[in-house]
């Protein structure tokens, strides 16, 4: 019997026998900092100080350029955001900081994904010029918006992209392109997110005009731009981008601005309304609480109301919207309930969940699945399978969309590629970065399509692993199952995607376990022949009944601490557990 219905191996990550120069620093902490290729306590730093020039990044110097001649001339810039979480905390930062920086003629324009479809269209162009936009910059989008820049182009508009998406074969013909994922582009980071890009634009700005005497002449304070990093934080972990070092120190300091109280009003009600606290919020709660309300949005109705919530400045109204949010949020995890209950079984008539018929890509299409869950719902399907999985819905005149979702090893926009470069009929628009992709084709081409991603799968995942595994950092002893280590792990590194926060493995006998809610286990458990009786808590259980009477577990799990009415204890929080 295993969690979840899905058995996996639990595997012990390689010790490092690089030599570390740490500082100040446990055994424990520095084994696991070596786990993750950190090798010293410099590596660690989190100051913004550390941060690479943002001159870096190749077109920054005509870009600032442009933006430098609308905010003198009092130009009017549109803003054009794409529809996530990342999308909506860019166009917040730069709506924000553009400000700060003495333009007065600002808007923005996010695409309706059930209307225009992702990124800079020529049918969104044409509301940028309802605008009446001299110039219009993007932000999270744009680099694969051929037709749309031609389109604005044409228009007179000028056109300014920031993206972190990778490029195709063809570069659109802006006016200036940022993105450190261009050829030869000289950042260190690829992995930085798009409002990461855009809070980068706005230091080069900022240098520029502060040379420039821009400040002092207009009797305007210097922006401080540390003011918008709690967008930042959110954008860039509801993102799920790899936690490098530029993107750990983003976010680091954008949680100590929230934890310190100093948060956007937008930010605040989006916390108050997911239930959590500002002062103790964590990098997990931006992924897993308020991401979600605010992409619940851009999902079920239209991201321009996440983006009015983080931009409001009067709590009473911010928190009207944020319940609003938290109203498409719910509706968005029933849609999602029923969606995946469809999708399993699709895969069960198909036969498809049993290993010997498991394709190695899984596409999955039902014309009653809503387009803007899609992408949840490939993910949950490979977390489950762990295989790529395309999941699609219908988009209109013989139209589907398909959201897609990537397991380690597979590059799911190569992968794309390979699909188009073989049957360009077929797939013509996509886009997207290693673990996740957008595509959109014909309905009658889809099991043509299905087919072809199976076969460029298969011969991609030749030389990977498809056996579901969950890392771990060992053992831990009785002793470090404190509230003191756990305290220490917390705050001793910003945990995340490519940089996981540290699981452990054990052994356990079980002394007492309960059902909680409707689907979560409660447990008290004791190492072999141990004294320490330890709390630990499973969420979300498949047929948790199964459970009651079971006497020993094999466990993967996080050191967290469970606090309840002032008082603090520690909480094993099981990841994955197996008889």
């Amino acid at each position: 019997m295993y969690h979840q219905g899905v058995k996996r191996r639990i595997v012990t990550r390689p010790l490092s026998n690089q030599l570390g120069q740490f500082e100040d620093t446990s055994p424990l902490l520095e084994r696991l900092f070596l786990a993750r290729g950190i090798t010293s306590s410099a590596d660690l730093d989190r100051s913004l100080a550390k941060l690479p020039s943002p001159w870096l990044l190749s077109g920054m110097e005509i870009l600032i350029g442009r933006l430098i001649t609308a905010i003198k001339q009092q130009q009017h810039i549109c803003i054009v955001a794409d529809f996530d979480a990342d999308g909506a905390t860019s166009c917040a930062v730069a709506m924000q900081g553009l400000q700060l920086m003495g333009a007065t003629q600002l808007s923005f324009v996010v695409p309706n994904r059930f209307e225009y479809g992702y990124g800079l269209t020529p049918e969104i162009v044409e509301l940028v010029k309802q605008q009446q936009a001299d110039v219009l910059i993007t932000v999270d989008n744009g680099i694969s918006s051929i037709e749309g820049v031609l389109f604005a182009k044409q228009a007179g508009i000028d056109v300014l992209i920031t993206d972190h998406h990778l490029p195709g074969e063809q570069l659109p013909d802006a006016d200036a392109i940022v993105n450190p994922n261009l050829p030869n582009d000289a950042f260190p980071s690829k992995a930085i997110a798009g409002v990461g890009v855009i809070f980068y634009v706005l230091m080069a700005l900022r240098a520029r005009l502060r040379e420039q005497g821009w400040f002092a002449e207009q009797t305007l304070p210097e922006p401080n731009l540390a003011l918008l990093l709690d967008f930042v934080a959110l954008g860039t972990v509801a993102d799920v981008v790899a936690m490098d070092r530029i993107n750990r120190t983003l976010v680091f300091q954008g949680l100590m601005r929230i934890r310190a109280g100093k948060a956007h009003v937008g930010l605040l009600a989006l916390i108050e309304a997911a239930g959590k606290q500002a002062q103790k919020l964590t990098t997990s709660d931006l992924g897993f609480s308020l991401g979600p309300r605010l992409n619940a949005a851009g999902r079920i109705d239209d991201m321009a109301l996440g983006i009015r919530c983080l931009l409001m400045d009067d709590l009473q109204h911010a928190k009207s919207i944020a319940l609003k949010l938290e109203e498409l949020n719910n509706e968005r995890r029933d849609i999602e309930g029923q969606m995946k209950f469809a999708a399993l079984a699709l895969l069960e008539d198909s036969h498809a969940l049993e290993n010997n018929h498991l394709s190695a890509g899984v596409c999955l299409y039902d014309a009653d699945w809503h387009q803007g869950v899609i992408g949840i719902l490939a993910a949950r399907i490979k977390d489950r399978l762990h295989r790529p999985v395309i999941a699609f819905a219908p988009a209109g005149k013989d139209v589907i969309k398909g959201s897609a979702r990537s397991i380690p090893g597979l590059h799911i926009r190569d992968a794309l590629s390979d699909v188009a470069s073989a049957h360009p009929k077929i797939l013509s628009k996509f886009g997207g970065h290693a673990m996740a992709a957008g595509l959109s084709i014909a309905l009658h081409d889809y099991p043509a399509f299905a087919l072809a991603f199976n076969e460029v799968v298969e011969k991609r995942l030749v030389d990977v692993d498809l056996e579901q595994t969950i890392m771990v950092d060992g053992e831990l002893s009785e002793q470090e199952m404190t509230i003191a280590v756990a305290d220490e792990l917390e705050r001793a590194a910003t945990w995340g995607q490519g940089f996981p926060e540290p699981v452990f493995a054990g052994t356990f006998e079980v002394v007492q376990v309960r059902i909680v809610g409707q689907r979560h286990l409660k447990w008290v458990l004791r190492k072999p022949g141990g004294q320490l009786l330890l709390d630990a808590i499973a969420f979300f259980v498949e047929a948790p009944e199964q459970w009651q009477g079971t006497r020993k577990i094999t466990a993967a799990y996080k050191l967290d601490i469970n606090e309840y009415r002032g008082n603090r204890a520690v909480q094993l929080l099981l990841q994955y557990f197996e008889t």
